[in-house]
């Protein structure tokens, strides 16, 4: 994996396709996904080295600023982003349950990072605006500590931009849930 991952998230699919087609002009950047999401908004997320996936978002957010939602940078993306995004997540025993909901998707991966960069969690699930209004939301477990200080800290990043929506820290969450999440 590349050293670094940005994502651009759009109102319009016209918007979103011409910002992937000028993110990869732009710099030596691979598209790790480039697709519609609720309420018909489209997102690219890319990876490559730091210095051109920088140019790449850059290039996008200034070329059409009126369209867009949300983006990031991430310098140094937690490995654990990579299978809660693609829902290949393998949690031993789950404890407490934190969920942290966004108003972009974009907001998310970096709530996540951030997350699992401040406490021991294991990131569960990264649901990315499908079937949602275009929300996101991030599923973690730990010990009750962890996953407390990791949703406080994924708040503050979250909601730097006003797209915090909503979270909650369960301690013991009952294993019919449980078996519904996992």
């Amino acid at each position: 994996m590349k050293k670094a991952i940005g994502m651009v998230e759009y109102k319009t699919v016209s918007s979103g396709m011409r910002a992937a087609d000028l993110m990869v002009k732009t710099a030596e950047v691979d598209i790790l996904q480039a697709d519609t999401v609720c309420p018909g908004k489209f997102m690219v997320l890319i990876s490559g080295e730091l210095s051109a996936v920088k140019a790449a978002v850059d290039a996008a957010k200034n070329a059409d600023s009126e369209q867009l939602i949300d983006c990031f940078v991430l310098g140094n993306p937690h490995d654990s982003i990579f299978s809660a995004l693609y829902g290949a997540s393998e949690i031993g025993s789950p404890n407490a349950l934190g969920v942290l909901e966004t108003f972009s998707a974009a907001a998310a991966i970096v709530a996540a990072d951030t997350a699992a960069k401040t406490a021991m969690v294991d990131l569960i699930e990264l649901r990315l605006a499908r079937g949602m209004c275009g929300k996101s939301y991030l599923l973690l477990t730990g010990d009750i500590a962890a996953v407390q200080a990791a949703i406080e800290t994924a708040k503050v990043g979250a909601g730097e931009d006003g797209m915090f929506l909503d979270s909650t820290v369960i301690p013991h969450p009952d294993e019919k849930l449980w078996k519904n999440i996992l």
